[in-house]
């Protein structure tokens, strides 16, 4: 409770500081496009709605979020990494198309290099979450039991190069054990193959297993983040239980490559008065992300990391 007060008296005075905000010198001409590799209605739409909404009063011109569904998130990279560096197209990005599926596979972007970072947005924990009935208490048990019988216990994930799939990945590594990777098309076929018992294991958000473990449908083991979860305070973290994996689903604002740093700081410090706005904050209370801010440096900073270390799992995979 401390904390999200002291986050929001921080909010109210960037809010109260508009009037005295910089006079950067670049407008937006044209609407500004938020540009999303998912479908309607998943956790990247999700939140590049809100901070569209969020943003609108703070910009002379509407503020739209486009679709480009497919490939992980990979073909609204492309697109974006292939405009022009003007400010009026910008990707939600920060998780699969950024971070992992460019561990496993070769794209036609470079993560590291293809963009300029504006601002992180929130940060989503993963957990690794056990069936209802299933053979594993905790996940020292599924460990122990990969180590005995290497690729027989199997998990889900969102696809194959998914934030998802990467944790096991990581727990792979930092355990010396081997899982059976089964990839679904999404997160809701993950998670409806681990209720019917096909899996034994799948990694989900907190918002899509919260409901199913209060009712005992699910068992989370883990989560994937440096610190437990509020909702799940029973619940340790990996490296409590001994493995040293840190890796969270983030979300932010990505443009073009060549951005000028005017265009650039005054998109941050646009979008940075959004996340102080009862609107931004609805949407966090709403969903149960997590406000993670970073302006750009350390926003790719840490989409670095952690594609730096899920290149190094891989490979020695």
């Amino acid at each position: 409770m401390i904390r999200r007060r002291a986050f929001l008296a921080g909010a109210a005075t960037l809010a109260t500081g508009a009037a005295t905000a910089p006079a950067w010198g670049w407008e937006p001409a044209r609407p500004i496009q938020l540009i999303v590799g998912f479908a309607p209605g998943g956790g990247a739409d999700l939140a590049g709605r809100a901070i569209a909404e969020a943003a609108s009063r703070l910009f002379p011109t509407p503020i739209i979020v486009v679709n480009r569904p497919g490939a992980g998130g990979a073909i609204a990279a492309q697109q974006v990494a292939g405009m022009a560096p003007d400010g009026l197209n910008l990707l939600v990005g920060g998780g699969s198309e950024s971070i992992s599926l460019p561990a496993f596979r070769d794209l036609p972007y470079d993560p590291k290099r293809s963009f300029r970072a504006i601002i992180r947005l929130t940060r989503q924990p993963m957990l690794i979450v056990a069936r209802r009935g299933g053979p594993y208490a905790d996940l020292r048990a599924v460990v122990e039991a990969a180590r005995r019988a290497p690729g027989s216990i199997p998990h889900a994930s969102s696809g194959q190069g998914s934030i998802y799939h990467a944790v096991f990945v990581l727990l792979q590594q930092a355990a010396g054990v081997e899982f059976l990777h089964v990839p679904f098309t999404g997160g809701a076929p993950s998670l409806q193959a681990l209720l019917a018992g096909t899996v034994e294991l799948a990694v989900l958000a907190p918002e899509e297993m919260a409901g199913l473990a209060q009712a005992g449908e699910v068992r989370p083991l883990a989560v994937a983040s440096a610190e437990r979860l509020a909702a799940f305070r029973e619940v340790p973290t990996l490296r409590e239980l001994g493995w040293n994996v840190v890796i969270e689903n983030m979300k932010g604002l990505n443009a073009p490559a060549g951005l000028p740093d005017e265009i650039a700081a005054t998109l941050h410090e646009r979008f940075h008065r959004a996340i102080a706005t009862p609107t931004w904050q609805n949407f966090l209370d709403r969903t149960g992300a997590m406000n993670g801010y970073l302006d750009g440096p350390g926003y790719q900073a840490a989409m670095d990391g952690v594609l730096d270390a899920l290149r190094g799992a891989v490979r020695r995979g």
